[in-house]
Parts: C-alpha cells; structure tokens; sequence
C-alpha cells in the first residue's frame, strides 16, 4: 500500500511559514535542495492545498528561466509531470498536470491508495496535512528543520489534542545546520 508522507521545511520553534506569512528563512542550499529533489522522486501524486499550489505554480514554466542551474532545471523536469491533486473551495480550474480534487481528503486518499500506481502520496500545506493527520492518515512526517525561532505563524504539527507515537527512520544534519527528521507513525 502507498505511503501518506508529509515533508515541509520547519522553523526550530515548529512553523513552516512566519507571522508575516513568509518563508524566505527556509531558502535551501544545494545540499537542502537536493535532498528535495531525491524526496519528488519517490512521490507518485502530491496532493496539495490552494495556497501551496499557488505557490509551487512557479515551477510549472520555470524551465523557461534562462536563470535556473541544473538542480532547479532537475527538479523542474521532476515537479511539471507529477500528477497533482489540489483541495480547493475558491479555486475552479488548476493548471498543468493537476486536477482539482473531486472528493473529501479521506476518499481521495483511499481511492488513490487503492490504485496500481508506484510512489508516495505526499501531502502539501498545513491545512491539507491537519485534516489528514486529525484523520490518521499520515504515515510518516518528514521535517528539515532549520536553526531559526521565527515566533509564531502557521505550525507544522496540528495543534490537536490527540497522541501520535513516532518511530524514528532517518536523520540528516545539512552543512547549513538544518536537520532532516523522518518519523514514521507507530501503528
């Protein structure tokens, strides 16, 4: 059966987006940015919130920025292909190899656990990732955590009263101090 796995990039205090509502604290080295790319390639569908889609829309014509290395030229030719399902109620159309989600989260993950298909489901976006941790969905969280206390915003964990046991499956520490941690839910 494919694996649920959520993996956003932390603050150390445990928020994926500041106060202000920016993320350019969690701007990735090369080292960073090629374990995202070693990540996309396990992933079979992302299933993704408005606001992350829209954000991550960048990449759907990035191939044509003359300015890109090869790592963004990589993960671009990785991202484009990667069927996308987006969880919308403000949005009536989505762009590239991305369809809007025609169920609730838990049916769309059922349906999708339930096809022949190979690689991850990932998740995208807290909101998205609360709904399906809150459900017991996720199976394994994935954090690069970076060495920064940014005070608030939006979390990475839900912020529910409810237990969840983790075993830890892998650990990284980036040259930039960042830390990869990768539970997997004890079941």
């Amino acid at each position: 059966m494919r694996s649920v796995t959520y993996s956003m990039n932390v603050s150390l205090d445990g928020y994926i987006v500041g106060p202000d509502g920016g993320f350019n604290w969690t701007t990735p080295d090369e080292e960073i940015f090629r374990s995202w790319i070693d990540e996309i390639r396990e992933v079979g569908v992302h299933l993704l919130g408005r606001r992350l889609y829209e954000t991550m829309l960048y990449w759907e014509d990035a191939d044509q920025d003359p300015s890109l290395d090869d790592s963004q030229l990589e993960w671009t030719a990785l991202w484009k292909p990667l069927p996308k399902v987006v969880f919308s109620s403000t949005l009536s159309a989505v762009q590239g190899n991305a369809r809007l989600a025609s169920g609730g989260l838990a049916e769309e993950i059922e349906r999708l656990r339930a096809e022949p298909e190979e690689g991850d489901i990932a998740i995208g976006g807290a909101t998205l990732a609360a709904e399906a941790a809150a459900l017991g969905l996720i199976d394994e969280y994935r954090a690069r955590v970076y060495p920064v206390l940014i005070g608030g915003g939006i979390p990475f964990f839900p912020q529910r009263e409810r237990r969840v046991d983790l075993e830890l499956v892998e650990t990284r520490t980036f040259s930039s101090k960042a830390i990869y941690l990768r539970y997997r839910v004890a079941r």
